[in-house]
């Protein structure tokens, strides 16, 4: 029984939160759902239960999924601990728990300098990163760019591609799709 008011208690708060964020009255969410604000203001502050089949028109009407608004909230992905990992001459910390952000991995790298790399990586998918600390090379074809501190870089991996530290260690947090995370921070790729 704990568990259900909990979960209600969940579930009012982020409805609540996300019709605030997206500055709508509860007359406007009301009418996006086919509810009267009196219910919904009831539901928000807690003097009625969700119906199941509320959750559906105030998922959709929030732009949410019924998954997302009923997920349950847990302390232990908040904290992560990550233990470096050598993986292709880089050190990675991984900052995401695998499969707690589908088709994404978000890590930190650190590269440090070597010869430049001969063949260039191709695959498919899309890379994002952010450079913390030092200057990265980073090669597309026949292009080179240097990428500083504060700055960021987003590019198609269909490009070939190699990302190097210009003049001493580059920190970079970066994240990857599946087909990137399979591309650079596996052992066996």
């Amino acid at each position: 029984m704990t568990q259900d008011v909990d979960l209600d208690a969940v579930v009012r708060q982020r409805v609540r939160g996300l019709r605030l964020a997206r500055g709508w009255s509860l007359e406007a969410l009301a009418a996006r759902c086919y509810m009267s604000p009196s219910t919904l203001s009831r539901i928000e502050t807690g003097h009625r239960r969700i119906a199941l089949d509320q959750l559906v028109p105030l998922a959709r009407a929030l732009g949410t999924t019924i998954d997302q608004l009923v997920e349950p909230v847990e302390d232990e992905d908040v904290v992560i601990r990550p233990e470096p990992e050598q993986v292709h001459g880089m050190t990675t910390w991984l900052l995401t728990r695998p499969g707690a952000i589908p088709g994404m991995t978000v890590a930190k790298l650190r590269v440090t300098p070597r010869r430049p790399v001969r063949e260039l990586r191709v695959h498919p998918g899309r890379e994002w990163f952010t450079v913390l600390s030092g200057t990265v090379r980073l090669r597309l074809g026949e292009r080179v760019i240097h990428v500083g501190p504060g700055q960021a870089a987003g590019f198609s991996t269909m490009v070939p591609h190699a990302i190097e530290a210009a003049d001493g260690p580059v920190e970079l947090l970066s994240i990857f799709d599946r087909d990137g995370e399979r591309a650079h921070l596996r052992a066996d790729a």
